[in-house]
């Protein structure tokens, strides 16, 4: 279930990946036994958010080429990524060194790492490295670039030559996207670049990521699973339950309940 949205809106989702990735409004209004006016302004919130892509007659799937705007992924799965964070803090030893990458689950996880002891962390998070500077005891170092001001990041080759100067012992980085063969997409190429950096120079890589992000899309290729020594979600479905396993990255998920297959 998607945090920031009703629970029908939910439902929405759920029934519209069931039929396929498409849906009329006719099932949908039968189906919520409501009124054309009520499924219509749902529709209309879910479109917004960019979770639904209007069509004749009803909605499908989007196919994205461009994320979602930054104050909506804010919002979007809020209670799943603070799950993530508190299972990523308390995995973290004392005095390690961490690669922190762009994106909200990095975000949260920065927020619940204030309290961490002893900390060494390189970000490109300006969110992340605000927060962390309410402990005296991390030493954070901010990388140099461009600020993308939609993401409150820092990108561009500086920031990924940056990283690149760093031996660290764990890299954590979020995802665009995980298509169901376990590539790692991103929406550009300078996420792509900083998430190759993260993953090349550090003793074990992390990704982080909500079980949304799984088999939605995003153009550009980073990595794959394969390259990922632990992830770290809340829920995950069994079909990439079976994959992680098939290639050996540990999973290590806040809610033990598997995802319902639709």
């Amino acid at each position: 279930m998607i945090s920031g949205i009703s629970k029908r809106q939910n439902d929405i989702l759920d029934l519209l990946k069931s039929h396929g990735g498409k849906v009329s409004s006719a099932v949908l209004t039968e189906h919520f036994d409501v009124s054309v006016q009520t499924i219509r302004k749902e529709l209309n919130i879910l479109s917004e958010l960019a979770l639904v892509k209007r069509v004749h007659g009803g909605i499908c799937l989007p196919v994205q080429s461009h994320n979602l705007s930054f104050s909506n992924r804010q919002i979007i799965h809020l209670e799943e990524k603070k799950e993530i964070a508190r299972n990523i803090v308390r995995y973290l030893p004392e005095g390690c060194s961490i690669f922190l990458g762009i994106g909200t689950t990095p975000e949260q996880i920065a927020r619940h790492l204030i309290h961490h002891p002893g900390l060494t962390v390189i970000t490109n998070n300006l969110n992340a490295a605000i927060a962390l500077c309410e402990n005296p005891n991390i030493q954070t170092h901010m990388v140099a670039g461009r600020i993308r001001t939609t993401d409150q990041d820092v990108v561009g080759e500086d920031a990924t030559h940056y990283f690149r100067k760093f031996q660290v012992n764990y890299g954590i980085c979020g995802v665009g996207g995980i298509s169901s063969s376990g590539d790692l997409l991103d929406f550009s190429t300078e996420e792509s670049h900083l998430s190759q950096a993260i993953l090349e120079n550090c003793e074990q890589r992390i990704l982080v990521a909500d079980h949304q992000k799984f088999q939605r899309s995003a153009p550009v290729k980073s990595g794959h699973l394969r390259n990922i020594d632990m992830f770290f979600t809340n829920q995950i479905s069994t079909e990439l339950g079976l994959l992680c396993q098939q290639l050996d990255v540990k999973v290590e998920a806040s809610s033990d309940q598997p995802l319902r297959q639709l």
